[in-house]
């Protein structure tokens, strides 16, 4: 049997890589697709493991031989997912983990109608501006080019059929996974032990993006 697509959508700074390294640490059978992208390595990241980092020349190369199966420009940069890795690993069975930002997973959503999407967020602005200010990798400038996108990403949230809140790593991994699993349905919330909040009623998906939003304007003072 093939395995399944899953798209892991989130603003910079929501934790989403912490989570998905705690989700794989604690279950078997994922591989993570490792994006490809233009940007300059941050402290303590290597080259494979993060990110394939290449040149602009060489991303646009593998655009021209459609090498990816999405790409998108992201805060002066490119990113995108090499197709090769994911096509192998689905193939032999493995759920295949896309940690993509919002451009791409609506690309990723397109060509795979039945790909898994959730969308990881922190409980509050706050916090994310916290996180975002705090992991020391980066310029504040940078940090600040950031939050002003998450401003805009914001409004994707109801896109996903899934949002899971990120309080807690263990919680979030486990909620995940049993979304992933099918251990956890919309129509049997209680059938798994989930650990953290998974939202999927519409209503409730579109009043924490506008209150999210709301929380972002005044954050960055607009």
């Amino acid at each position: 049997m093939a395995g399944k697509i899953v798209v892991i959508s989130g603003f910079s700074g929501a934790g989403k890589g912490t989570v998905i390294r705690r989700l794989m640490q604690e279950n078997d059978g994922y591989a993570l697709s490792v994006s490809m992208t233009t940007r300059q390595p941050r402290k303590g990241e290597t080259d494979g493991v993060q990110y394939h980092f290449v040149t602009n020349e060489a991303f646009e190369d593998l655009i021209g031989k459609d090498g990816f199966l999405e790409h998108a420009g992201y805060v002066d940069n490119y990113y995108g997912t090499p197709r090769a890795f994911v096509e192998e690993n689905l193939a032999a069975g493995r759920d295949v983990l896309l940690e993509i930002e919002v451009q791409g997973a609506m690309q990723i959503r397109e060509k795979f109608p039945d790909a898994i999407m959730v969308f990881v967020a922190p409980p509050s602005a706050e916090e994310l501006k916290k996180r975002l200010f705090g992991r020391d990798t980066e310029s504040a400038e940078k940090a600040m080019k950031r939050l002003r996108r998450a401003a805009v990403e914001v409004e994707s949230i109801p896109e996903y059929p899934y949002l899971v809140m990120n309080t807690d790593v263990d919680a979030c991994a486990q909620s995940l996974h049993s979304i992933i699993s099918g251990a956890w349905t919309p129509r049997n919330p209680d059938s798994a032990h989930v650990g953290g909040e998974i939202i999927t009623e519409a209503s409730e998906k579109e009043a924490f993006a506008a209150d999210f939003a709301a929380q972002l304007k005044d954050l960055l003072g607009d």
